[in-house]
């Protein structure tokens, strides 16, 4: 994607400059790092054995006990002199512990009650000492700013970025807060010239095992604001592991104890407030830092905005649950009257005027303890908490509340035992859903007994038509708005003009959710903190850019690979040390392979196979030679990809928008045109041809409908057919590589998965000059294939069924447009050859249910043969939702 035209805040901040601070002349090259040998691999012998280590560690986290038992197997099959790349599993850690590009290690600090005791028996909670572990947050920062994997994904000036008129929001620094941070930093002559490097902080406790009695851990994470997006969601060590936060516990008879209570924010703020000592003086006078493109700069830090559900930002804000963390807004009537944003400034003002029992009761303040962002520079905690969007809207508005209401609504209304069958029915309707490219499926409906984020953000997908036709139009206008609210929010850029949609979306979502009220779900109104927050969106989103780089899915993909799977491998005896020591070594891995890979020292194959035979290849796969038209290698490579039943995946490379054909043709077709015309059923798949090329070879002021087809282009008498093609497209929003790529699957075979077949729809490019989907047309794809001319031209084309929309807008009540089976006079779907150069990518149809249950012996197979209609679901990810509008 091209970047759009931009404004930079000062275009000499962020400049390069030498390793003493001087600024450098425009175009100077970075200063060389210390010259290394082309082999030198230190601490590790050859690339082999560096490879072999971080499989064995990172990859596969082999135990030790295995380790050796492969090392001693390893040796078993050397010839005498000849060793393995490792001694043994102590061996390999030792040389991993010796990286020297990674030097950070972990530190620790104490904290203990120091308050008035009781004379006797004081609770066990005084007198135990709570040990916090980190390691340097200014270390950590550096190691994240001179990572050259970044080196084209940092923004090291703030800059206004503008499409026309359109101001656009997405990356970090493309936000206000950055640009008038840098204004404030500027105006300090010793300052002037600095980048401004934003600190961003995230927290949550997290449960590592249900089973062996809730261990809990409280990681704390680090990362900054050059990063793009991209890099950020992508977990590419762009966010660090700084530390792990004490968890103060205590028995039943004292956990409402209020000294207790203040103890545990007292040890929480006193901690961060610890942690981040070393990025102090960094706040005030410039630093020379080595960056991720090579240059030197001075760089000036700030702490930034922090990511944290609603709990942690009552905690860290020193706001009474219940209210919100950056607005007055009683909590009684959180969205009914104007409120003034929160601040520091407004807090010490109420201090001066009220005692502790009206700050709690008026303004719901914590007013015994301050936040720990008192004590830096220019940072105020309320406007630094950013939005959630997995607490707050993902598992917050719809999972907790939206979905609850709707099933309590039909409670209400028609009875346990009635409401009961109508759930059932919404279960079956879900579970009929056809199969989509990434789309998860729920063969049993949504009960499910833990949701997780995934769980939500998948049922968020479908369930619009699921409830259709079973709750008022009011009700799923109001959930058709709130979808509309959370798809724009989650876009990876943000436009004024999306921004006007976003308020439009949530004034239509306030305006219908009064249903839940006036039909006794919600009898005491709606005030609640994680739905109200949806106020703050507008505004975070021009102070902080697209709120998919701060949303606390980052920081709780984090777990697995910081928390998680360090104490799997962990012997579960005082783990949290042996879990520092694997993120420690983890930590050298990563670094170890940015520094070969900046060299070039990582590029091809580690090491060549002995050779084998093609015959040999041929028979591992279960090919025969003539049923592929690629050479063996190639054919091993798309066989692993089939193997992995990959419908849709991120796409790094740079490549341009594009659907093409698998490389391994289908198996079973007849080889000849009429063959296949006749086992696919369709007699008039020749004829089809006939027209296609005519069209192809007509200038379009040419192509006449009545046309005697006897003049048509001869058929060819052989086509190759094949199961599938992957469409390649620009879907930044959705899961996709760091230019913003994404490939997918389109699908017609006659079995999937050992299962019925699968023909999945598409869009096809209609009218290039419409908007959404007005320009835009749905095809159900029916068999895939290629084929050549007598003139040598090579085809790649789908034979196709088209869909029509069934009125010219899309459904009032749903938002989504509704289209049906186009058919013929007697009464067949109409047929079609197209190019695959028409096709955009895969749609996703769900059937209209109507007021009536479903079959549940309905499979999803069937699904799209079943219904005389369909939603075109742009739910089924951000790129449909930003093009079938």
């Amino acid at each position: 994607m091209c970047r759009s035209p931009c404004t930079h805040n000062d275009v000499r901040a962020g400049a390069p400059c030498d390793a003493a601070g001087r600024p450098l002349p425009p175009g100077s090259p970075p200063q060389p790092l210390p010259p290394k040998g082309p082999d030198d691999y230190n601490p590790f012998q050859s690339r082999p054995q560096f490879e072999v280590g971080d499989f064995l560690f990172r990859k596969e986290q082999m135990s030790a006990g295995n380790i050796n038992e492969l090392m001693q197997l390893w040796a078993a099959t050397l010839p005498p002199g000849q060793d393995p790349p490792f001694a043994d599993a102590k061996d390999m850690l030792n040389t991993i512990d010796l990286i020297p590009l990674v030097d950070m290690p972990w530190q620790a600090f104490i904290v203990k009650y120091v308050g008035p005791q009781p004379a006797r028996d004081p609770p066990p909670w005084m007198d135990k000492e709570y040990t916090v572990w980190f390691r340097c947050p200014r270390h950590v920062l550096h190691m994240q700013l001179s990572n050259s994997d970044f080196a084209a994904e940092m923004d090291y000036t703030p800059r206004r970025v503008y499409r026309g008129d359109e101001r656009e929001y997405g990356d970090f620094m493309s936000g206000d807060w950055a640009w008038s941070q840098a204004d404030t930093i500027g105006e300090d002559p010793e300052a002037a010239g600095a980048a401004f490097c934003p600190i961003i902080l995230g927290s949550d406790k997290t449960t590592v095992s249900v089973a062996t009695g809730q261990n809990e851990y409280y990681p704390l994470y680090l990362s900054n604001g050059l990063v793009h997006n991209s890099a950020q969601r992508a977990q590419r060590n762009a966010v660090s592991l700084v530390a792990f936060l004490s968890i103060p516990k205590t028995d039943r008879q004292y956990a409402k104890d209020p000294k207790f209570r203040k103890f545990r924010r007292q040890l929480f703020h006193t901690s961060l407030h610890t942690i981040l000592q070393s990025l102090r003086p960094g706040m005030t006078k410039a630093e020379v830092v080595r960056c991720a493109d090579g240059h030197f700069r001075r760089v000036i830090y700030g702490l930034g905005p922090y990511i944290a559900d609603y709990p942690e930002q009552v905690l860290l804000s020193c706001v009474v649950q219940g209210w919100c963390a950056k607005c007055t807004a009683h909590h009684s009537h959180l969205d009914g009257s104007d409120a003034s944003r929160r601040s520091h400034a407004h807090t010490r003002a109420l201090f001066d005027v009220l005692d502790l029992k009206g700050l709690w009761d008026e303004y719901g303040i914590v007013g015994d303890l301050l936040p720990f962002t008192v004590g830096f520079p220019r940072a105020d905690i309320h406007e630094m908490l950013s939005p959630d969007l997995l607490h707050q809207v993902i598992k917050g508005t719809f999972k907790d509340h939206l979905v609850t209401w709707v099933e309590e609504y039909l409670e209400l209304v028609h009875g346990k035992p009635a409401a009961a069958i109508i759930l059932a029915d919404i279960d079956h309707r879900i579970a009929a859903v056809p199969s989509f490219p990434g789309l998860r499926r729920f063969p049993e409906g949504r009960g499910f007994k833990q949701w997780t984020g995934d769980d939500s953000k998948a049922l968020m997908k479908v369930y619009l038509p699921a409830i259709a036709g079973y709750v008022p139009a009011q009700m799923v206008r109001a959930l058709s708005a709130f979808l509309e609210f959370c798809y724009l929010v989650r876009r990876d850029v943000i436009t004024t003009g999306t921004l006007a949609e976003i308020e439009d979306a949530l004034s239509r979502f306030h305006r219908d959710r009064v249903i839940f009220e006036e039909a006794g779900v919600r009898l005491d109104g709606i005030s609640l903190p994680r739905q109200h927050a949806l106020i703050h969106y507008l505004r975070l989103i021009q102070l902080y850019g697209a709120p998919n780089g701060l949303c606390s899915s980052i920081t709780e993909s984090k777990h697995i690979k910081a928390v998680k799977e360090p104490y799997r491998r962990s012997n579960r005896y005082e783990a949290l040390g042996q879990m520092l020591l694997t993120n420690q070594r983890l930590d050298k891995l990563a670094a170890a392979r940015v520094d070969f890979s900046a060299r070039g020292m990582l590029s091809g194959a580690c090491s060549r196979l002995p050779s084998i035979d093609e015959k040999d290849i041929w028979a591992g796969l279960g090919l025969d030679e003539d049923q592929v038209d690629v050479g063996p290698a190639e054919a091993v490579e798309q066989q692993a990809l089939l193997q992995e039943d990959e419908d849709c995946a991120p796409v790094d490379d740079d490549v341009l928008a594009t659907v093409v054909l698998a490389k391994r043709k289908a198996r079973g077709y007849p080889r000849t045109t009429a063959g296949v015309a006749e086992f696919v059923g369709v007699l008039e798949l020749p004829q089809l041809i006939r027209h296609f090329l005519y069209v192809q070879e007509s200038p379009d002021e040419e192509i006449l409908e009545d046309v005697d087809p006897s003049t048509f282009p001869l058929c060819p008498p052989r086509v190759l057919v094949f199961p599938s093609a992957v469409a390649v497209f620009h879907a930044s929003s959705d899961l996709s590589g760091v230019k913003g790529m994404k490939r997918e699957r389109i699908r017609a075979c006659r079995s999937w998965r050992g299962g019925p077949g699968r023909y999945d729809c598409a869009y096809v490019v209609d009218d290039q000059n419409l908007p959404g989907f007005r320009g835009l047309a749905v095809v159900r794809v029916h068999l895939l294939f290629s084929f050549k001319t007598a003139a040598g031209i090579l085809y790649s084309c789908a034979l196709v069924s088209w869909f029509v929309p069934s009125r010219d807008t899309p459904c009032d009540e749903t938002g989504m447009w509704i289209v049906e089976p186009q058919l013929d006079l007697h009464g067949l779907p109409v047929m079609s050859v197209i190019s695959l150069d028409c096709v955009l990518r895969a749609a996703h149809l769900i059937g209209v249910a109507g007021t009536g249950p479903i079959p549940p012996t309905l499979r999803h197979t069937d699904s799209l043969d079943a219904f005389n209609a369909f939603y075109v679901n742009k739910y089924a990810d951000h790129h449909a939702h930003e093009i079938a509008f």
